[in-house]
Formats: structure tokens, sequence, C-alpha cells
């Protein structure tokens, strides 16, 4: 059920690519508030919100390179 419904959210998301950029934006600025408050855990979201707008990492082809050795 949970698997169910992971799927139609992305399918949602998919099909309309506004709302992408909105949460794409939105978890960027969750992200950078969490860098200047107490809530540093959280700052990962601005990384997920970057590869929503299709902004690639710079470093990610070295990450797949470390992962497959």
């Amino acid at each position: 059920m949970f698997i169910n419904s992971l799927k139609t959210i992305k399918e949602y998301i998919h099909d309309r690519p506004k709302i992408k950029k909105v949460v794409g934006v939105i978890l960027i600025l969750v992200g950078l508030a969490a860098l200047i408050t107490p809530l540093t855990p959280g700052s990962w979201l601005a990384i997920i919100g970057l590869e929503l707008l299709g902004v690639r990492i710079l470093f990610f082809d070295k990450f797949k390179f470390w992962k497959k050795k």
C-alpha cells in the first residue's frame, strides 16, 4: 500500500512540471533555513530540491565511481 501511494505521488509530480518546480524550491528554502537554524540535520533537503530542479551535484560522477569500487 505504501509503495503504491509513493508510485502515485511520483507519477502526479512527473506529469505536472510546475508542481515539481515548486516542491524543489520549497525543499531548497527549507534546507537553507536548516543550515542557519538549529535544524542542521534537515539541510540535506536543499540537495534533494536541487535534484528536483535538474541541477546535478558536481561530484555525482565521483560518488558513482567510489560506489563501483
